[in-house]
């Protein structure tokens, strides 16, 4: 019998709703490490905190790892190694490190390079054994296999982005990859292209690390088709997250400061189709803004988004019945240009990366209504730019 796509994100979805909740525990206790720009800035690298969830504070626990713009940082599964992206243009690299969580510190296996520029994402597949990259500037996409050790090894895959170009000429002249994820099922990846105004599909195939597509052969017609989402023109998708069935895709668009909520699933060779889009914005603002971040909270009832401009977040709850999205409040983040921010894993607190103003602004989540309530702010971080959890035993 052939199972259809939905029919997949169905059966899963109802298995997720028989698994526990998110943790709450409020006297846990985890390890931040921020990454930082250090180009012009007095940053040496990433830097490691103690978060406590029973206050909401941080506590510096100094340099982790001296590191060259280690602007994203991400934690391999297994808690034991890190992952930096070194943003810096023909020189950028691929960092990897053994992680020692009483000490705070990184110790790095080995870096290569990035076979592109300036890669601003990266994050894993389902098996955890590959590393996927998206590289801004060179507008492609990488794979590198990690070996038993948590070194890197040579690049299984290499994949230019390919479409017509957005309208603006500054900024969509050229592709240029923004996020990369896997899907649930981990034999798709999705690519946000913000010179394309496309979130891309490959097919990603784990036995070897291999990216092909994005097009497909159609069981009906058996002709090619493509099942890449087109955005607004205009849009600069920069980041996306899924819903908490799979079943949509919320991409933020960092040109028009918007949502664009988008059906990912439907019956064989189905195209994916936005049902709505909708502005990350106070009514009335017209100053300049470039969004940065979207995130959804674990329970799946909330999205947060970031504006660089605004300098605010924006906190939208999602409509259990069909996935729309209702803008409820738009709050300051005491700092300027909040590029990055993460929700803590108790989904209590919302950690806003102030870039700018070297500050990291603790925000408490209202697990009723998503509303957000300053309650701590740490000074002297040097150019945060992106911020990632491990718990600590």
């Amino acid at each position: 019998m052939k199972i259809t796509r939905r029919c997949f994100v169905s059966a899963l979805f109802c298995l997720l709703a028989t698994l526990p909740a998110f943790s709450q525990t409020p006297n846990q206790k985890f390890l931040v490490f921020v990454g930082t720009y250090t180009d012009k800035t007095d940053s040496k690298g990433i830097y490691a905190y103690e978060f406590d969830a029973a206050t909401g504070k941080l506590t510096p626990e100094g340099l982790a790892a001296e590191s060259s713009n280690p602007s994203w940082v991400v934690i391999h599964p297994n808690g034991k190694w890190a992952y930096a992206a070194n943003e810096s243009g023909k020189r950028s690299g691929i960092s990897a490190f053994s992680v020692d969580a009483k000490s705070a510190k990184l110790t790095l296996l080995n870096k290569l390079p990035a076979v592109g520029e300036d890669p601003c994402y990266l994050s894993f597949d389902k098996t955890g054994k590959y590393l996927f990259v998206a590289n801004y500037t060179s507008g492609n996409v990488v794979v590198f296999p990690i070996l038993p050790d948590g070194k890197l090894g040579a690049a299984t895959a290499n994949v230019k982005d390919a479409g017509a170009l957005g309208p603006n000429k500054e900024r969509q002249e050229a592709p240029h990859a923004h996020w990369i994820q896997a899907s649930d099922s981990g034999t798709s990846v999705y690519v946000a292209d913000l010179g394309l105004d496309q979130v891309l599909e490959y097919r990603f195939d784990p036995a070897n690390g291999r990216l092909s597509g994005p097009s497909r052969l159609s069981h009906f017609s058996n002709r090619q088709y493509d099942p890449s989402a087109r955005l607004a023109s205009g849009t600069g998708p920069r980041h996306a997250v899924f819903s908490a069935n799979g079943a949509d895709m919320y991409v933020l668009g960092e040109i028009q400061s918007t949502v664009t909520a988008i059906h990912l699933i439907g019956l064989d060779d189905y195209i994916p189709t936005a049902f709505q889009t909708i502005s990350a914005l106070p009514t009335g603002f017209s100053g300049h803004n470039d969004a940065a971040e979207i995130a959804l909270h674990p329970s799946g009832k909330f999205l947060y988004t970031s504006n660089r401009g605004n300098e605010t977040i924006a906190v939208f709850n999602i409509q259990p019945s069909d996935g729309r999205l209702s803008l409820t409040s738009i709050v300051p983040t005491g700092g300027n240009e909040p590029r990055h921010f993460a929700i803590d894993p108790t989904g209590n607190y919302l950690l806003a990366e102030n870039q700018n103003s070297n500050s990291v602004v603790i925000f408490r989540i209202n697990p009723e209504t998503g509303a957000l309530t300053q309650v701590s702010t740490t000074e002297g971080v040097p150019s945060p730019v992106c911020l990632t959890f491990l718990r600590t035993p």
